[in-house]
């Protein structure tokens, strides 16, 4: 009998998805390093993997509560991006999840990577059920306190969805609104429906602050958003604040105001 090469052992590896089937091969015992390496990636492959999909039920448990209480129930997940920037808008985003929904790896948007971000921005915009999002203006940041309008920010959110949500979940925020909702610290680390928000808010505001970078390019919001890096505030101690500058915010308060 010819044995089969590493290469060939490599590439069935694939077809194996679980570490017992990977075990029930023959190939399993053959003990060329070149095979029990590919054994080892794979299995470690599967692994991780398999702790992605524990993560999202994990992160699903807010959502499958209510669903036992109303198997039909609309969930909206929101969240904000923007609290602590120098400069630009409060986003919020409001989602409500397909049925059946699987976003693996789909976490608290700061804990992903840029690329993972895009990648789930764009699945996530072609098949949520709805989604949508709200803003609260430097003045009014200004006029309000960031605070408050966080919380315009994601009211204008829900009232912009194409439907009326039946229970809200919200990343540390409570809401004057008339629909049940559940205010959760560190949501977006805790159920897959803020996760959602927390995306596509911290995109949608990303690339805001991008097209607001080729206008006032001295401030470096293509890459710090908003905050205060040191290009930032370089920036500002040569060439003043814009429009878009918190002047509620320090240190723009106390050298501007």
């Amino acid at each position: 009998m010819i044995k089969q090469t590493i290469a060939e052992i490599t590439n069935l590896l694939k077809n194996q998805q679980s570490i017992t089937s990977i075990q029930e091969q023959s190939y399993y015992q053959d003990e060329r390093k070149g095979v029990q390496n590919a054994i080892k990636r794979r299995i470690k492959q599967l692994e991780k993997e398999q702790a992605l999909l524990d993560k999202y039920v994990e992160m699903s448990s807010y959502e499958n509560d209510i669903l036992k209480q109303n198997s039909e129930a609309l969930i909206c997940g929101i969240d904000e991006v923007g609290r602590g920037p120098l400069a630009g808008p409060v986003v919020a985003c409001a989602v409500i999840l397909n049925k059946d929904h699987q976003f693996t790896g789909l976490n608290d948007s700061k804990q992903l990577s840029a690329k993972k971000r895009n990648e789930l921005e764009t699945e996530l915009k072609s098949k949520v059920y709805a989604y949508a999002y709200g803003s609260a203006s430097v003045e009014e940041i200004d006029t309000f306190n960031i605070y408050e309008a966080t919380k315009l920010a994601m009211l204008r959110a829900i009232a912009a969805l194409d439907v009326r949500p039946d229970h809200l979940l919200i990343d540390a925020m409570a809401l004057d609104i008339d629909i049940p909702q559940t205010s959760i610290i560190k949501g977006d680390a805790k159920s897959i429906s803020i996760a959602a928000a927390s995306v596509l808010a911290k995109e949608h505001r990303d690339q805001y602050m991008k097209q607001l970078s080729k206008k006032y390019n001295v401030y470096g919001f293509e890459k710090n958003a908003g905050y205060g890096t040191q290009q930032h505030l370089d920036g500002i101690k040569k060439y003043g604040i814009i429009s878009e500058h918190r002047k509620s915010f320090e240190p723009i308060k106390s050298h501007f105001n």
